[in-house]
């Protein structure tokens, strides 16, 4: 049990640290990460993919409350932008959490892999959207929210690769975009996470120690890892070059996702 928790930490150190310096959301690198760690813990090829996406969720949703307290007090949170977007994040949320128990764990899993891919692309090329509208009115966040809640909970994430392009395509300046989508973190974290342990609950496979679809013994450590070295992340980016760390993780995360949409 020390070992595995050891091993946790050490990809929460790793995610955090990545998390720091990108300046993303460490679901990405946790869920691909989890499916490898987590059958030692007795976890088998029915329920891994699904235990790694709640496991993840899990994780972001502790780990978000200091990233949206520290933006907060930033002044980086636009308040009035979250309360329409967090509705319809958690009831996506918990839709997704849905349709991921109710489709297979190698499906699941391509499914990561391309989002890890597409996120790679993303990264290497460094696609920013032009700010070229506004944001859209109470009942178009709230459906936005749905959408970006229901396709985070699906791949384990918190949504800031979503939300963070979003808002800046609608003119919110980007260091009020982060702040935003950080503290959106939260409501689809937490509906994720809910959702994830509701539905997995009865089903074979997860291994011991489980809650539904999510491993504490796996949350314990990555939350702790991950807190101690986000900082360290953090200082880092402002003293190496941005550009080759974020191509170089880039090329990283379309090893790992070319390697889950290969692998049986």
């Amino acid at each position: 049990m020390l070992l595995s928790l050891a091993i946790f930490a050490l990809l929460g150190m790793v995610a955090g640290l990545l998390a720091g310096l990108f300046g993303i959301g460490g679901g990405l690198v946790m869920v691909p990460a989890l499916i490898y760690l987590l059958p030692p813990l007795g976890v088998n090829g029915n329920a891994l993919a699904h235990m790694a996406v709640g496991t993840s969720l899990a994780c972001v949703s502790l780990i978000a409350i200091n990233s949206a307290r520290s933006h907060h007090h930033r002044d980086g949170v636009d308040w009035r932008v979250f309360r329409w977007l967090a509705p319809g994040m958690v009831v996506g949320a918990l839709a997704g959490a849905a349709v991921a128990d109710s489709i297979s764990s190698l499906f699941l899993q391509r499914l990561i892999g391309m989002a890890a891919v597409l996120m790679a692309v993303r990264m290497f090329i460094e696609m920013k959207p032009s700010p070229s509208r506004e944001l859209p009115g109470k009942a178009g966040l709230i459906g936005v929210g749905g959408g970006i809640g229901g396709l985070s909970a699906l791949l384990g994430i918190g949504g800031g690769s979503l939300t963070v392009p979003f808002l800046s395509w609608c003119r919110l300046p980007m260091a009020r975009a982060v702040g935003t989508s950080a503290a959106c973190g939260m409501p689809i974290a937490w509906a994720g996470t809910v959702g994830m342990v509701w539905v997995g609950l009865d089903e074979p496979g997860r291994g011991a120690w489980s809650i539904g679809f999510v491993q504490p013994l796996a949350v314990a450590g990555i939350v702790l890892g991950s807190l101690v070295f986000t900082p360290l992340g953090v200082r880092l980016a402002h003293h190496l070059p941005g550009s080759w760390l974020r191509r170089a993780f880039a090329v990283l995360l379309m090893i790992v996702g070319l390697d889950m949409l290969l692998t049986a």
